[in-house]
């Protein structure tokens, strides 16, 4: 026990950083990172058929819409002011080489029609990838390799994404993304685009996408899951760090106009080093499903408070380095901001 006679000396401290943080206007107004709803893409899944508006059940609030359903969803997300969308196809019918991604009237490719007669100015930006299309899941041409084993043959897939790319620039695509982590592609989709007079569609390429535990909400929503394997030999392994550089690197000398890290959450420390190493191009991260519907199943739980979960999660990535953030949340933070 102290006791009451006790003199105690107090020196008063001569740095007092709480000053900053004494309300939300001062923390507001100090605050080092900013988040803007022009940050933002919202990533949506379009469905070949008629009057369809599903229900992803593992990602609570996100839908497959048909094409003839999608208009009033551009008309929310323009009047959010959200700028770009990022879409992802459920064909009719599969095939081995999923060839129903490069048709005239794919179903995105009918999206982006309407979408840019709707609303010109919203950037719509395509996943360029096959495991949506092929009736195995994978993300391109499966041959057996030297082992026995079924794997992904990159050149003949790096063909047939040529195709796609040429079919969506047709529609009148503004970014394509090519997602599938096959080697050389920028190469050969600026060569190609190039050639075919489509100078001015840019590439933002998945260079540093790791093979993650966190994508199983997505594989229900895009019904594009692996139907024997995985996907290791294609994309990385979370082990790794200094590879994120190296496929950045290869893509930035192959003339990717944009760069991107998925997932995001686990790898914040990839998406700060790539940011180093490039400052000069844009930096893209992905939010991806299974961080999504573990704040969203949390929040239903009561265990955190789902818009400060949000909020923060968000902010982590934009803080690590990332210019823009493709977000299931995007529609929720744009109403805050």
């Amino acid at each position: 026990m102290i006791k009451e006679s006790l003199e105690l000396k107090l020196t008063p401290p001569s740095q007092r950083p709480r000053r900053l943080r004494i309300n939300q206007a001062m923390r507001d107004l100090v605050s080092e990172t900013r988040l803007s709803v022009s940050d933002l893409i919202y990533p949506l899944f379009i469905r070949a058929g008629e009057n369809i508006k599903k229900p992803i059940m593992s990602m609570s609030g996100q839908f497959q819409f048909s094409v003839d359903h999608l208009a009033q969803e551009i008309d929310e997300i323009v009047s959010l002011k959200i700028p770009a969308v990022l879409l992802f196809g459920i064909p009719a019918e599969k095939d081995a080489c999923g060839s129903a991604a490069w048709q005239e009237y794919g179903v995105v490719q009918q999206a982006i029609r309407l979408i840019k007669s709707r609303a010109p100015n919203l950037l719509v930006i395509a996943d360029l990838c096959f495991c949506e299309y092929t009736d195995h899941g994978h993300c391109g041409v499966i041959e057996k390799n030297r082992a026995g084993e079924w794997d992904v043959n990159n050149d003949l897939t790096l063909e047939l994404l040529v195709k796609q790319a040429l079919s969506l620039a047709q529609a009148g695509v503004d970014i394509i993304a090519p997602s599938g982590m096959m080697d050389g592609v920028v190469k050969v989709l600026r060569e190609n685009l190039d050639a075919q007079n489509y100078k001015n569609i840019a590439i933002l390429s998945y260079s540093v996408k790791y093979a993650s535990s966190f994508y199983g909400p997505f594989r229900e929503a895009a019904e594009g899951a692996p139907q024997f394997g995985d996907r290791k030999t294609y994309q990385m392994d979370y082990r790794n760090a200094s590879e994120a550089l190296r496929e950045a690197e290869l893509d930035a000398s192959e003339g990717a106009d944009m760069l991107m890290v998925k997932p995001a959450g686990n790898y914040l420390d990839i998406i700060y080093r790539v940011k180093q190493a490039f400052p000069y191009l844009p930096l893209g991260a992905y939010q991806v499903s299974g961080e999504f519907a573990m704040i969203k199943a949390a929040a239903e739980k009561g265990w955190i408070n789902e818009e400060q979960a949000m909020l923060e999660s968000v902010t982590a990535i934009k803080r690590a380095g990332a210019d823009f953030i493709i977000t299931y949340f995007a529609k929720d933070l744009a109403a805050i901001l």
